[in-house]
């Protein structure tokens, strides 16, 4: 079946943040007394929600408050809304689409409240993507549940078989995996073509070779 869809994680796949949510991390566990490196950070919450993370760092016998979670994202939010770039390439992707008649959506573990917060940083793409923001914490199930993908799908109103999922962590790839969606793994830096190919996502490096990946010219 040719692609009728495209849904697309926020983080790290449409915009640039990443890098950001990860350095304000380790500032945040730092204040706990709590020093992780960078590669422990990447490991323990990229792809995952804070509100889990707390869970699991109190159950291993860290001082984390029961509301540390919400206080993280509110400092992190105005750390974002000072400028958070577009990955590189995007807005390509997204004109191709638009030229090639294929649906696309967005599918996060963020709260809509921080896609409120980036995504019209970039009004072009904003314009685009703002009635199809869909998020997994809103849905009571985060990746690598595959409930916010298979909402997006609905939403779109296509089967997973006719849609596309593009990720760039492992928890993502498994969701879409689990969902029935054919899964692409972007793996930009923060995670490894072999660590998203392991969970069974075929990987890409470069935004621009998603287009060829599905079938439609640049």
């Amino acid at each position: 079946m040719s692609v009728k869809a495209v849904l697309f994680d926020c983080d790290g796949v449409i915009v640039d943040s990443e890098e950001i949510g990860v350095g304000h991390i380790r500032d945040e566990l730092a204040e706990l007394g709590l020093e992780m490196s960078r590669e422990e950070v990447v490991a323990l919450f990229v792809g995952k929600t804070l509100p889990g993370v707390g869970g699991v760092l109190r159950e291993a016998g860290h001082p984390v408050p029961e509301d540390w979670h919400r206080g993280v994202y509110d400092r992190l939010y105005a750390r974002l809304a000072a400028g958070t770039p577009l990955v590189d390439g995007i807005e390509d992707v997204l004109d191709a689409l638009d030229a090639a008649g294929i649906a696309y959506a967005v599918g996060s573990n963020g709260e809509i409240a921080k896609m409120q917060i980036t995504l019209p940083q970039h009004p072009a793409v904003w314009a685009r993507v703002k009635n199809q923001l869909h998020s997994g914490q809103a849905l009571g199930a985060p990746k690598p549940d595959p409930a916010v993908y298979l909402h997006a799908a609905k939403a779109l109103g296509f089967a997973p078989e006719a849609c596309v999922v593009v990720d760039d962590s492992p928890s993502g790839c498994k969701a879409g995996v689990a969902g029935g969606f054919r899964t692409l793994g972007y793996a930009s830096g923060l995670h490894s073509a072999d660590e998203l190919s392991a969970v069974g996502a075929e990987t890409f490096t470069e935004m621009s070779a998603l287009l060829a990946l599905i079938g439609i010219a640049g």
